[in-house]
């Protein structure tokens, strides 16, 4: 008996082993990884075509091929440039007006896509984004303190400033939901709300008790958002401060996408939550200060592109976060080219037509959360 049972088990076709539950699938994974390599690559590309295409677009007619020119003999590289030199006059609006204004397009575009990234993964809510936490008008208040206060209207001071406001303004929001325990969609964006009325009241006081008519109008100007006034030195401190931000946000990756299963499970990873959180905190205002410092406060950037990003790439911030600082980048370069050219010779705030691209992008996304 004992025989023919151990014949008949012989003679059964072995089965093959199958893969465990928990063990990764290969090609899900690798297709993900290519997918995310393709979209970095074209969103590489996109950003480098923006800057030279954005380079020539004004209200005055100069070619792509003067810009490249102009800006290859600026980089030292005059045996590359095609052509022969452009006028001073060309050069100069190329080299101190468009270039600086486009670059710093760039890099603010990037600090509040990435801050809007990070900032909705430590708080835990799609909502969160430096406009509408308050930090932006935060950080406004700050800057335009320090400017009417007369501690100096450099770089430096108005990034001083900005940075005091936005860390203010932030503390001030994770103190009235519970310290960021508090994920209610709808509660983070009625707090950021209140704390925004009250920056954007403080900094109404301020310029009204300036007393100067064109100052205030100025100030008015520059905090609906606006990159009229790049100039190398802004744009110098605020590329340092947003592009090692990004870096050091890239660094937190891991704890990132451990903090969407929530802080105990992040803690049993292994990651000191809140050192982490309170790191990633200083970050993004440090960003959001230097993107305000430069160009007053331009709202919806680091809500919009994220969630774009995510539909492309997937929510892995390994990918989320590179991928949100180039196209922050793109976007705002060409939202502060259709700005500066659609009804020339005016020009359009910056922070205007992001808002009116912002809202429906917004209100959708609050529908789905308050669905949830």
């Amino acid at each position: 008996m004992t025989t023919e049972v151990l014949q008949t088990k012989q003679a059964s076709p072995a089965r093959e082993p199958r893969p465990s539950p928990s063990s990764p699938a290969p090609r899900p994974t690798t297709a993900r990884r290519i997918r995310a390599g393709i979209v970095v690559v074209v969103f590489a590309v996109g950003l480098v075509l923006s800057v030279l295409t954005a380079g020539f677009i004004g209200t005055a007619n100069i070619g792509p091929v003067d810009v490249f020119g102009i800006l290859v003999r600026h980089l030292g590289l005059g045996t590359l440039a095609p052509g022969p030199e452009a006028p001073p006059l060309i050069d100069a609006l190329i080299w101190e007006s468009r270039l600086p204004r486009v670059l710093l397009a760039g890099v603010v575009g990037m600090g509040l896509a990435v801050s809007g990234a990070v900032l909705q993964s430590i708080t835990r809510n799609p909502l969160a984004e430096p406009y509408l936490l308050g930090v932006s008008s935060g950080a406004s208040t700050g800057a335009v303190a320090v400017m009417i206060l007369g501690f100096g209207s450099g770089a430096i001071s108005l990034s001083t400033g900005a940075f005091v406001g936005a860390i203010v303004a932030f503390g001030i929001v994770l103190l009235l939901i519970g310290g960021g325990r508090v994920s209610n969609p709808a509660r983070v964006v009625l707090t950021g709300v209140l704390v925004s009325q009250f920056f954007s009241a403080v900094t109404s006081l301020v310029l009204m008790l300036d007393g100067d008519a064109d100052s205030t109008r100025g100030f008015t100007y520059w905090l609906l958002g606006s990159l009229g006034g790049a100039r190398w030195e802004p744009l110098l401190i605020a590329g340092a401060v947003i592009l090692t931000g990004t870096l050091l946000c890239l660094l937190f990756a891991p704890a990132l996408d451990a903090f969407a299963f929530g802080w105990d499970t992040a803690a049993s990873l292994g990651i000191n939550v809140t050192r982490a959180r309170v790191t990633l905190m200083i970050l993004t205002a440090l960003m959001t200060a230097a993107a305000v410092a430069a160009s007053g406060a331009i709202g919806f950037i680091g809500l919009l592109v994220p969630h774009i990003v995510r539909l492309l790439a997937g929510p892995g911030h390994r990918t989320l976060l590179p991928l949100s600082a180039l196209g922050g980048a793109t976007f705002l370069i060409w939202v502060d080219t259709f700005a500066r050219s659609a009804f020339s010779p005016h020009e359009i705030p910056v922070g205007v037509v992001t808002a009116l691209l912002g809202a429906p992008v917004f209100a959708l996304v609050l529908r789905k959360a308050a669905a949830r």
